[in-house]
Protein backbone atom coordinates (compact mmCIF):
# COMPACT_ATOMS: atom_id res chain seq x y z
CA UNK A 1 0.00 0.00 0.00
CA UNK A 2 1.57 3.19 -1.03
CA UNK A 3 1.47 6.61 1.02
CA UNK A 4 2.58 10.04 -0.06
CA UNK A 5 3.21 12.39 1.80
CA UNK A 6 1.04 15.46 0.37
CA UNK A 7 3.93 17.59 0.33
CA UNK A 8 5.03 15.32 -2.13
CA UNK A 9 1.94 14.76 -4.32
CA UNK A 10 2.28 16.87 -7.04
CA UNK A 11 6.27 15.51 -7.95
CA UNK A 12 5.13 11.72 -7.26
CA UNK A 13 7.86 11.46 -5.20
CA UNK A 14 8.10 9.87 -1.57
CA UNK A 15 9.12 12.17 1.23
CA UNK A 16 11.62 9.73 3.48
CA UNK A 17 10.24 9.12 7.22
CA UNK A 18 13.42 11.34 8.79
CA UNK A 19 12.87 14.56 6.44
CA UNK A 20 9.38 13.89 7.10
CA UNK A 21 9.68 13.77 10.81
CA UNK A 22 11.77 16.85 10.67
CA UNK A 23 9.57 18.96 8.67
CA UNK A 24 6.64 18.09 11.36
CA UNK A 25 8.62 19.32 14.01
CA UNK A 26 9.60 22.37 12.59
CA UNK A 27 6.07 23.15 11.72
CA UNK A 28 4.90 22.27 14.96
CA UNK A 29 7.32 24.62 16.58
CA UNK A 30 6.64 27.18 14.30
CA UNK A 31 2.80 27.07 14.97
CA UNK A 32 3.13 26.94 18.68
CA UNK A 33 4.77 29.98 18.51
CA UNK A 34 2.11 31.92 16.66
CA UNK A 35 0.31 31.37 20.29
CA UNK A 36 2.78 33.21 22.07
CA UNK A 37 0.56 36.00 23.09
CA UNK A 38 -1.27 35.81 26.56
CA UNK A 39 -4.78 34.12 26.65
CA UNK A 40 -6.40 37.53 27.18
CA UNK A 41 -4.74 39.43 24.67
CA UNK A 42 -6.23 36.57 22.17
CA UNK A 43 -9.76 36.99 23.68
CA UNK A 44 -12.32 34.14 23.15
CA UNK A 45 -10.56 31.52 20.48
CA UNK A 46 -11.20 28.66 18.25
CA UNK A 47 -8.74 26.52 17.31
CA UNK A 48 -8.73 24.37 14.16
CA UNK A 49 -6.26 21.90 14.46
CA UNK A 50 -5.70 21.33 10.62
CA UNK A 51 -5.55 23.93 7.36
CA UNK A 52 -8.11 26.19 6.56
CA UNK A 53 -10.87 24.56 4.73
CA UNK A 54 -12.55 21.47 5.76
CA UNK A 55 -14.72 20.64 8.25
CA UNK A 56 -13.00 21.21 11.26
CA UNK A 57 -13.04 25.09 10.58
CA UNK A 58 -16.62 24.71 9.52
CA UNK A 59 -17.19 23.84 12.93
CA UNK A 60 -15.54 26.95 14.29
CA UNK A 61 -17.43 29.27 12.11
CA UNK A 62 -20.67 27.28 13.28
CA UNK A 63 -20.50 28.00 16.27
CA UNK A 64 -19.33 31.87 15.92
CA UNK A 65 -22.63 32.32 13.72
CA UNK A 66 -24.61 30.60 16.51
CA UNK A 67 -23.25 31.78 19.58
CA UNK A 68 -23.59 35.22 18.06
CA UNK A 69 -27.50 34.61 17.99
CA UNK A 70 -27.69 34.32 21.62
CA UNK A 71 -24.94 36.10 23.25
CA UNK A 72 -27.23 38.20 25.00
CA UNK A 73 -28.43 35.46 26.39
CA UNK A 74 -25.61 33.21 27.47
CA UNK A 75 -22.81 36.49 28.23
CA UNK A 76 -20.40 34.60 26.68
CA UNK A 77 -18.26 36.87 23.74
CA UNK A 78 -19.19 35.25 20.28
CA UNK A 79 -16.64 36.89 18.52
CA UNK A 80 -14.24 33.78 18.21
CA UNK A 81 -10.94 34.39 16.95
CA UNK A 82 -10.24 31.49 14.52
CA UNK A 83 -6.60 30.38 14.52
CA UNK A 84 -5.08 27.27 12.95
CA UNK A 85 -2.30 25.02 14.40
CA UNK A 86 -2.10 22.03 12.28
CA UNK A 87 0.05 19.00 12.43
CA UNK A 88 0.12 15.33 13.09
CA UNK A 89 -3.50 15.20 12.53
CA UNK A 90 -4.71 16.93 15.55
CA UNK A 91 -1.73 15.87 17.72
CA UNK A 92 0.30 19.47 17.64
CA UNK A 93 -3.16 21.10 19.06
CA UNK A 94 -3.78 18.50 21.63
CA UNK A 95 0.07 18.58 22.96
CA UNK A 96 -0.12 22.73 23.28
CA UNK A 97 -3.03 22.31 25.08
CA UNK A 98 -1.71 20.13 27.37
CA UNK A 99 1.71 21.39 27.91
CA UNK A 100 1.45 25.06 27.65
CA UNK A 101 -2.52 26.31 27.68
CA UNK A 102 -4.16 24.19 30.10
CA UNK A 103 -6.12 26.41 31.65
CA UNK A 104 -7.18 28.88 29.11
CA UNK A 105 -10.91 29.36 30.11
CA UNK A 106 -11.68 31.61 26.80
CA UNK A 107 -10.16 28.39 24.28
CA UNK A 108 -12.44 25.83 22.15
CA UNK A 109 -10.50 23.08 20.23
CA UNK A 110 -12.39 21.26 17.80
CA UNK A 111 -12.44 17.23 17.63
CA UNK A 112 -14.23 15.06 15.37
CA UNK A 113 -15.09 11.58 15.43
CA UNK A 114 -11.39 11.16 13.82
CA UNK A 115 -9.58 13.49 16.77
CA UNK A 116 -11.64 9.67 18.98
CA UNK A 117 -9.97 7.14 16.29
CA UNK A 118 -6.69 8.97 16.45
CA UNK A 119 -6.77 8.98 20.29
CA UNK A 120 -7.21 5.36 20.28
CA UNK A 121 -4.96 4.15 18.33
CA UNK A 122 -2.11 6.06 20.32
CA UNK A 123 -1.50 8.98 17.47
CA UNK A 124 -1.75 11.33 20.16
CA UNK A 125 1.21 10.16 22.03
CA UNK A 126 0.60 8.09 25.97
CA UNK A 127 -2.90 10.18 26.23
CA UNK A 128 -6.47 9.33 27.19
CA UNK A 129 -9.93 10.53 26.50
CA UNK A 130 -9.65 11.64 30.65
CA UNK A 131 -6.96 14.14 29.86
CA UNK A 132 -9.57 17.63 28.40
CA UNK A 133 -12.48 18.01 29.03
CA UNK A 134 -15.08 17.75 26.71
CA UNK A 135 -17.27 20.67 25.79
CA UNK A 136 -19.79 20.28 23.42
CA UNK A 137 -20.50 18.44 19.85
CA UNK A 138 -22.75 20.20 18.14
CA UNK A 139 -23.65 17.82 15.05
CA UNK A 140 -22.72 15.08 12.93
CA UNK A 141 -21.27 14.95 9.38
CA UNK A 142 -20.64 11.78 7.58
CA UNK A 143 -17.63 10.04 5.17
CA UNK A 144 -18.66 10.20 1.08
CA UNK A 145 -15.64 9.43 -1.95
CA UNK A 146 -15.61 12.15 -4.62
CA UNK A 147 -13.87 12.47 -7.51
CA UNK A 148 -13.49 15.91 -9.47
CA UNK A 149 -16.39 16.72 -11.78
CA UNK A 150 -14.55 15.75 -15.38
CA UNK A 151 -13.12 12.70 -14.20
CA UNK A 152 -14.28 9.41 -15.89
CA UNK A 153 -15.44 7.81 -13.09
CA UNK A 154 -19.31 8.27 -12.85
CA UNK A 155 -20.18 6.13 -10.35
CA UNK A 156 -18.93 4.44 -6.98
CA UNK A 157 -18.66 1.33 -9.36
CA UNK A 158 -16.68 2.84 -12.08
CA UNK A 159 -14.13 3.52 -9.64
CA UNK A 160 -13.88 0.52 -7.74
CA UNK A 161 -13.57 -1.52 -10.99
CA UNK A 162 -10.71 0.69 -12.10
CA UNK A 163 -8.99 0.20 -9.00
CA UNK A 164 -9.58 -3.41 -9.32
CA UNK A 165 -7.84 -3.54 -12.83
CA UNK A 166 -4.95 -1.47 -11.27
CA UNK A 167 -5.38 0.28 -7.67
CA UNK A 168 -1.78 1.64 -7.84
CA UNK A 169 -2.37 3.85 -10.66
CA UNK A 170 -5.16 5.49 -8.64
CA UNK A 171 -4.06 8.19 -5.94
CA UNK A 172 -6.57 8.83 -3.27
CA UNK A 173 -6.39 11.53 -0.96
CA UNK A 174 -7.02 11.33 2.90
CA UNK A 175 -6.42 13.28 5.68
CA UNK A 176 -3.89 11.22 8.01
CA UNK A 177 -2.19 8.14 7.17
CA UNK A 178 -2.45 4.60 7.55
CA UNK A 179 -5.27 4.09 10.15
CA UNK A 180 -7.18 7.19 9.97
CA UNK A 181 -10.91 7.63 9.08
CA UNK A 182 -10.61 8.44 5.64
CA UNK A 183 -7.93 5.35 5.15
CA UNK A 184 -10.41 3.11 6.71
CA UNK A 185 -13.39 4.28 5.09
CA UNK A 186 -11.97 3.64 1.35
CA UNK A 187 -10.62 0.79 3.05
CA UNK A 188 -13.37 -1.30 4.13
CA UNK A 189 -15.43 -0.55 0.71
CA UNK A 190 -12.32 -1.51 -1.39
CA UNK A 191 -11.95 -5.19 0.94
CA UNK A 192 -15.74 -5.37 0.53
CA UNK A 193 -15.60 -5.06 -2.96
CA UNK A 194 -12.76 -7.46 -3.27
CA UNK A 195 -9.64 -5.57 -3.58
CA UNK A 196 -6.32 -5.64 -0.97
CA UNK A 197 -6.31 -2.11 0.66
CA UNK A 198 -2.70 -2.69 0.85
CA UNK A 199 -2.30 -2.34 -2.92
CA UNK A 200 -4.45 1.24 -2.62
CA UNK A 201 -2.25 4.29 -3.22
CA UNK A 202 -2.94 6.75 -0.63
CA UNK A 203 -1.97 10.30 -0.38
CA UNK A 204 -1.56 11.51 3.07
CA UNK A 205 -3.04 15.06 4.07
CA UNK A 206 -3.76 16.79 7.09
CA UNK A 207 -7.16 17.59 6.36
CA UNK A 208 -10.52 17.79 3.92
CA UNK A 209 -9.66 20.91 2.96
CA UNK A 210 -6.38 20.09 1.63
CA UNK A 211 -7.20 16.87 -0.09
CA UNK A 212 -10.15 18.66 -1.99
CA UNK A 213 -7.54 21.47 -3.16
CA UNK A 214 -5.40 18.49 -4.27
CA UNK A 215 -8.20 17.07 -5.42
CA UNK A 216 -9.05 20.13 -7.98
CA UNK A 217 -5.65 20.85 -9.01
CA UNK A 218 -5.14 17.40 -10.47
CA UNK A 219 -2.93 15.71 -8.08
CA UNK A 220 -5.39 12.98 -6.76
CA UNK A 221 -8.09 11.38 -8.96
CA UNK A 222 -10.11 10.72 -5.78
CA UNK A 223 -10.71 11.81 -2.28
CA UNK A 224 -12.25 10.00 0.73
CA UNK A 225 -13.47 12.72 3.09
CA UNK A 226 -16.63 14.12 4.63
CA UNK A 227 -19.64 14.86 2.93
CA UNK A 228 -19.80 18.94 4.77
CA UNK A 229 -16.61 19.38 2.77
CA UNK A 230 -17.92 17.55 -0.16
CA UNK A 231 -21.37 19.68 -0.40
CA UNK A 232 -19.73 23.24 -0.65
CA UNK A 233 -17.93 22.05 -3.65
CA UNK A 234 -20.53 20.18 -5.77
CA UNK A 235 -22.91 22.78 -5.04
CA UNK A 236 -20.57 25.04 -8.02
CA UNK A 237 -20.14 21.90 -9.70
CA UNK A 238 -16.75 21.01 -9.30
CA UNK A 239 -17.11 17.85 -8.00
CA UNK A 240 -18.66 14.96 -8.10
CA UNK A 241 -19.55 12.11 -5.22
CA UNK A 242 -19.96 9.13 -6.02
CA UNK A 243 -21.16 7.39 -1.96
CA UNK A 244 -22.20 9.22 0.95
CA UNK A 245 -21.52 6.93 3.90
CA UNK A 246 -24.74 7.32 5.91
CA UNK A 247 -27.88 5.04 6.89
CA UNK A 248 -29.98 7.03 4.23
CA UNK A 249 -29.61 9.73 1.26
CA UNK A 250 -28.56 13.10 2.69
CA UNK A 251 -30.92 16.32 1.99
CA UNK A 252 -29.57 19.51 0.27
CA UNK A 253 -27.51 19.49 -2.22
CA UNK A 254 -25.60 15.86 -2.02
CA UNK A 255 -29.49 14.62 -1.82
CA UNK A 256 -28.95 13.13 -5.34
CA UNK A 257 -25.82 11.12 -4.15
CA UNK A 258 -26.62 7.02 -3.16
CA UNK A 259 -25.20 5.81 0.00
CA UNK A 260 -22.77 3.26 -0.10
CA UNK A 261 -25.49 0.82 1.11
CA UNK A 262 -27.44 1.50 -1.58
CA UNK A 263 -24.63 0.44 -3.85
CA UNK A 264 -24.31 -2.78 -2.44
CA UNK A 265 -21.41 -1.88 -0.25
CA UNK A 266 -22.53 -2.29 3.56
CA UNK A 267 -20.68 0.64 5.59
CA UNK A 268 -21.86 3.72 7.33
CA UNK A 269 -19.37 6.57 9.00
CA UNK A 270 -20.90 8.98 10.82
CA UNK A 271 -18.25 11.43 12.31
CA UNK A 272 -19.55 13.96 15.73
CA UNK A 273 -18.07 17.37 15.65
CA UNK A 274 -17.45 19.80 18.41
CA UNK A 275 -15.58 21.31 21.28
CA UNK A 276 -12.74 20.56 24.29
CA UNK A 277 -10.62 22.51 26.25
CA UNK A 278 -8.01 22.12 28.59
CA UNK A 279 -7.86 19.94 31.65
CA UNK A 280 -6.46 23.21 33.76
CA UNK A 281 -10.16 25.05 33.12
CA UNK A 282 -12.08 25.85 36.67
CA UNK A 283 -15.36 24.49 36.35
CA UNK A 284 -17.46 27.82 36.55
CA UNK A 285 -15.74 28.88 33.00
CA UNK A 286 -16.18 25.50 31.87
CA UNK A 287 -19.99 25.21 32.53
CA UNK A 288 -20.65 28.53 31.20
CA UNK A 289 -19.35 27.54 27.82
CA UNK A 290 -21.64 24.11 28.53
CA UNK A 291 -24.50 26.11 28.78
CA UNK A 292 -24.02 28.52 26.38
CA UNK A 293 -23.56 25.63 23.76
CA UNK A 294 -26.64 24.07 25.42
CA UNK A 295 -28.80 27.36 24.55
CA UNK A 296 -27.00 28.09 21.06
CA UNK A 297 -28.70 24.44 19.92
CA UNK A 298 -32.02 25.38 21.61
CA UNK A 299 -32.14 28.46 19.49
CA UNK A 300 -34.82 28.06 16.77
CA UNK A 301 -33.13 29.67 14.20
CA UNK A 302 -29.79 26.64 15.07
CA UNK A 303 -30.92 23.72 12.86
CA UNK A 304 -31.04 25.97 9.96
CA UNK A 305 -27.48 27.10 10.53
CA UNK A 306 -26.25 23.60 11.35
CA UNK A 307 -27.60 22.34 7.83
CA UNK A 308 -26.26 25.57 5.85
CA UNK A 309 -22.68 23.86 7.46
CA UNK A 310 -23.02 20.67 6.23
CA UNK A 311 -23.91 19.18 9.58
CA UNK A 312 -26.67 17.05 10.81
CA UNK A 313 -28.83 16.99 14.45
CA UNK A 314 -26.69 15.67 16.71
CA UNK A 315 -26.13 17.34 19.98
CA UNK A 316 -24.11 16.63 23.51
CA UNK A 317 -22.88 18.73 26.47
CA UNK A 318 -20.90 18.40 29.14
CA UNK A 319 -21.29 15.35 31.34
CA UNK A 320 -23.03 13.25 28.23
CA UNK A 321 -20.31 14.47 25.92
CA UNK A 322 -17.90 12.92 28.34
CA UNK A 323 -19.57 9.44 28.66
CA UNK A 324 -20.15 9.15 25.01
CA UNK A 325 -16.37 10.41 23.91
CA UNK A 326 -15.06 7.98 26.17
CA UNK A 327 -17.28 5.11 25.15
CA UNK A 328 -16.51 5.89 21.69
CA UNK A 329 -12.56 5.62 22.27
CA UNK A 330 -12.78 2.44 24.11
CA UNK A 331 -14.87 1.15 20.85
CA UNK A 332 -12.33 2.46 18.38
CA UNK A 333 -9.66 0.87 20.65
CA UNK A 334 -10.86 -2.31 20.18
CA UNK A 335 -11.88 -2.24 16.64
CA UNK A 336 -7.94 -1.21 16.23
CA UNK A 337 -6.95 -3.60 18.04
CA UNK A 338 -8.18 -5.86 15.72
CA UNK A 339 -7.18 -4.28 12.71
CA UNK A 340 -3.21 -4.17 14.18
CA UNK A 341 -3.35 -0.24 14.19
CA UNK A 342 -3.54 0.46 17.70
CA UNK A 343 -0.57 1.41 19.80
Amino acid sequence: MGIINSQAAGTGGEVKGKHAGKALFAAAWLAMAAFALPAAARGPECIVPAKPGGGMDLTCKLARKGLNAVSAATGVDPALHINYLPGGIGAVAWNSILTQRRAESDTLIVFSGGSLLNLAQGKYGNASAADVRWVAALGADYGMIAVRSDSPYKTLADLLDALKRNAGKISIGAGGTVGSQDWLKVSIIARQAGISPKKLRFVAFEGGGESITALLAGYVEAVSGDASEAALYAANGNIRVLAVMSDQRLPGVLSNVPTAREQGYDVTWPIVRGFYMGPGVSDEHYRKWVSAFDRMMTDPGFDALRAAHGLYPFALTGDALTSYVRKTVDDYGRQAKELGLSR
